[in-house]
Order: C-alpha cells, then structure tokens, then sequence
C-alpha cells in the first residue's frame, strides 16, 4: 500500500491547478473544514477576550494554551477511531462518517457546556469545560482529515489543503467575528449556544458524503496475520487481539519510520508554525490593550482578516500545485514569519484602525498560504491503510509544539514591551526553516538517486 508522495502530483499548468477546485468532494472539503475551524477560535482567540474583560491575569491567558492539549494529543486515540467500528453508528453510516457524526453530536454538548460557565467566578471550571471542547473537537478532526486524505485524489490534495483552510477560516470568523458580535449584544452564553447549533454545518455535509472504500490489509498485517496462523497457542479471541493491537497502533507508527530522516520530518512539523503561534496566542490581547472594542476586532481581525486569509489560502493551493509542496512550504514560512512585522509597525502606532487592517491582512495571507501548503506536506506523508493514525500523529506534534511554545507567551509579554514580544516571535520561525533547507537536500539526493546515470 503506498502512500502519497511530496514528489507526486505537480501539475503542469495553473489552469489545471484551478479546475480541481470544481470537483464536488474538493467542494465537500470545504465545509468540513468549517465544521473543524469552528471550535478552535471558542477555545482559543474568542475564549481570551472573554477572560481579558472578566479581569483574568495575562499570564493565566497565555496558561490557557493548554487547554487545547487534547489537539496535541490525538494520536493516542486516534488507533481507536481508525479501527473500532462503533456498533449501531458504523454499521448506518460507515467506519469514517460514523465516527465523524458521533464526535460532532459530543462536540454539540461541549460547547453547550462551555457557554454556561463564568470565568470571573469559577475559571477551573471554565477550563475543564474547554478540555473537553477541545477533546471532541480533535477526535471530530481525526476522522474528517483521514475522510479528506481517503476521498481525494493525489493531484487534488493540494487543492483539498486550500480548500480546508478556506472552510477553517470561514469557521474560524464564525467562531470569532460573529461570536463577538452575540457576545457583544446577547451575552456570552448565546453566543456559544448559536456557535453549538452551527457545528450541524459539518454533521450535514456528513450525510450528503459517500463514505470512502476501505483500504484493504496491508503487507505487515498479512505477515502478522501468517505469523499468528503458525502459532496455535494464540488463536481465537488472543489472536484477534493482537492483530488488531499490531494493525492499529505499531504498523502505522513502524510504516512511518522507515522514511529517510523521519526523525528530522517530524522536528520540522513540530516547529514549523512556532512563530505564528506565539503571536497569534497573544493576539487578542494585544488589540485589547491598544484600546480597539470588540467590535473593531471582530470587523477587521475576524471578518476582514477572514478575505485575506481565503486569498492566501487559494493562492497557497495554486502555488504548491505548480512550484511542489517543499517549496511552498519554504516560501510560505518566509512569508510568515516575515509578516510579524506587521505587530510591531501596530505596537508603534497604536490604536489606529487602518494600521490594525494592513498587520491583519499581511499575516493573514501570509498564513494561509503557509497553511495551505503544510497541510499539504501532512497529507503527503500518510499512507493511506493508516491515515487517521499517523496524520492524528503528524498534526498532534505541530500542535503539541504549538502549546508548548505558545504557554509560554503570557509571561513573556508581561515581562517584555510588545515591541520586543513581536520581534522575538519571528526568531521563532528560524529553526524550522533550516531544517526544511536539509529536507530539501535530502529530496533532491533521493530524486538524484532514483535518475539512472546516462
């Protein structure tokens, strides 16, 4: 069983580039990808702002990064999602649509949760409910990204990235730009009841989608599956068990390190995003404490912000279908770690609307055509008789990255001018883009390799 390749699928036009964006299970990607942004912004950027008004301390906001954690730690349970069949669910609807319509229903009453707690009085509580968002919120994002990998074709992964990242965004400025706007008016917790009732928007594209074919065993299953037929000893309900502890949780984990550098692929995921992470943690803050209204915020960083984003992503897509996925990825992460400037030309001027609209485009465009092509890359990297597993694996160390690095952003502007914070933020884009210069050498050894010497 092979998996898809960063080498594969460069298309030789941009007008081919652009019509894989009308085939309808590209179209379906896209409000998938609502369904997944939605719930990461009542986490994370909308969730701070809650908090700054209710009078929580900058470093408890930064602290907050970890209640995203269950992102990070998916991969432990995603085995369970690639292979379990879930009784009733998997035999209406099939293995993948199955799990995907059970996470959102669980996802529904997270977010129920979550709006009626209050965060001035009982911020543990708070917490402990936003885990839990988040817990469901990445087993949701389990099962729709091995559902993207399977359903799409090679030459149409890219598009499928850009198109993920566009669907992200549009929940991401739901979950932002018009949670504000009912907070603002109606109060916390009908914002979150209407974010709640918006989580259907993926639970109905479920049902309208075919459910993908099941990949058949794959070469180290049916050796397990030998090796267990010679030893009688372990037949019936011990042999079952073993196979399917081998088939769901070793196999894809061994399949995956037999990749040259596989040590080295999975630092870079792991840091590829650090700059923009540290920034965007502290974001929300950021504007608070220039003075902009929740309003200002939601009109330019979430609902402005949300068209430059659509236009970076659709321009990331493009780009990594004609350039290759290693080079977009090289100029999407110059480019966003370049545009943090754009916090630090704020910081100087201040409470200035139009300054405000130019940092968010610039990062936004920068970000999604970064975006765009890393989930590219991710794709690239999964075979598919074990993609729930390893791309849960391969999104949980960004994330878990992420987190980490992100935590520490609280204390760091407390301790630091905006200025600096900004600044610093940028060094944090460095060590990934060394490490994708030697990936680069190392796929051009391999494609030197694979030429036969004339």
């Amino acid at each position: 069983m092979k998996a898809t390749s960063w080498r594969a699928g460069r298309l030789s036009s941009w007008g081919q580039a652009l019509s894989v964006y009308r085939d309808p299970r590209v179209l379906a990607i896209l409000f998938l990808g609502f369904s997944e942004g939605l719930p990461l912004a009542l986490t994370g950027a909308t969730l701070n702002v809650w908090l700054t008004e209710q009078g929580v301390s900058r470093t408890n906001i930064g602290l907050f990064a970890l209640v995203t954690m269950p992102y990070a730690l998916k991969f432990l349970w995603a085995p369970l999602i690639d292979r379990l069949r879930l009784p009733v669910m998997t035999r209406l609807f099939g293995r993948r649509r199955g799990w995907a319509l059970t996470a959102q229903a669980a996802l529904i009453a997270a977010l129920l949760g979550l709006g009626t707690t209050d965060p001035g009085q009982d911020l543990w509580w708070t917490a402990m409910c936003a885990v839990l968002v988040a817990f469901c919120s990445a087993s949701q994002d389990i099962v729709v990204d091995a559902y993207r990998v399977e359903v799409l074709e090679e030459h149409q992964q890219a598009a499928g990235a850009a198109v993920l990242v566009l669907g992200y965004r549009f929940g991401m400025m739901a979950a932002g730009a018009g949670a504000l706007y009912i907070a603002q008016y109606h109060g916390w917790r009908t914002a979150y009841e209407v974010m709640a009732a918006l989580v259907m928007v993926g639970m109905a594209t479920i049902l309208l989608c075919r459910e993908p074919k099941e990949p058949p065993p794959s070469a180290r299953e049916k050796l397990i599956a030998e090796w267990l037929g010679h030893r009688p000893h372990l037949s019936g309900r011990s042999a079952v068990v073993l196979a399917w502890i081998y088939g769901a949780v070793v196999a894809p984990f061994a399949q995956f390190m037999e990749r040259r550098g596989w040590v080295v692929i999975l630092a870079f995921i792991a840091s590829y995003k650090l700059g923009e992470v540290l920034a965007g943690q502290m974001s929300s803050t950021f504007y608070i404490s220039l003075g902009f209204s929740k309003v200002e915020i939601a009109n330019v960083s979430k609902l402005f912000g949300l068209w430059a984003t659509i236009a970076g992503g659709l321009l990331g897509g493009l780009l990594v279908g004609k350039v290759g996925v290693l080079r977009g990825l090289m100029i999407g992460g110059i480019l966003q770690m370049v545009s943090n400037l754009g916090y630090v030309v704020l910081a100087w001027n201040g409470n200035d609307v139009s300054t405000l609209a130019m940092t968010v485009a610039v990062e936004n465009v920068c970000a999604g055509i970064a975006t765009a092509a890393f989930v590219a890359y991710l794709s690239s990297l999964c075979n598919v008789a074990y993609t729930a597993t390893q791309y849960a694996l391969l999104s949980s160390l960004y994330k878990l990255g992420g987190d980490l690095f992100g935590a520490s952003s609280g204390w760091l502007a407390e301790r630091m001018d905006w200025v600096s914070f900004f600044l610093l933020s940028m060094a944090g884009a460095v060590p990934a883009l060394c490490l994708l210069v030697w990936l680069m050498g190392l796929h051009r050894r391999e494609e030197e390799t694979a030429v036969p010497a004339q």
